[in-house]
């Protein structure tokens, strides 16, 4: 059993080494000028490449992706309605819900469900 362990030990660390080895040898070590710039059907481009990212955007997909994971809690609920006692499912749903709601008052009273400021 131990000998089994130390086996299984060091392969992964000879595997671990390898895959270590392989990203160092696979870099590119120079840099080209024209690799780095932007690519604008062969012009020089009109302004900088990196333009400020809108912060209400990115808050914007923030609400999206955890109002999506919720919405992907819910189903388990409607199908725990069959198994599961009336009342201790009415209490679950009901705080779930219940947080849904104040989060949902909570986005609203910052402003973040204005598109515009």
């Amino acid at each position: 059993m131990i000998l089994m362990m130390l086996i299984m030990t060091l392969i992964s660390l000879i595997a671990n080494i390898m895959m270590f080895i392989s990203i160092i040898l696979s870099k590119k070590s120079f840099s080209d000028r024209e690799k780095c710039s932007p690519f604008e059907c062969g012009f020089d481009p009109k302004s900088s490449a990196r333009i400020p990212f809108s912060l209400h955007f990115f808050l914007i997909t923030i609400i999206f992706l955890i109002f999506d994971v919720e919405i992907a809690l819910i189903f388990p609920i409607i199908y725990l309605f069959k198994t599961v006692n009336f009342f201790i499912w009415m209490k679950t749903s009901f705080f779930f819900m219940l947080l849904l709601l104040l989060g949902i008052y909570h986005e609203w009273n910052q402003n973040m469900l204005t598109w515009t400021n």
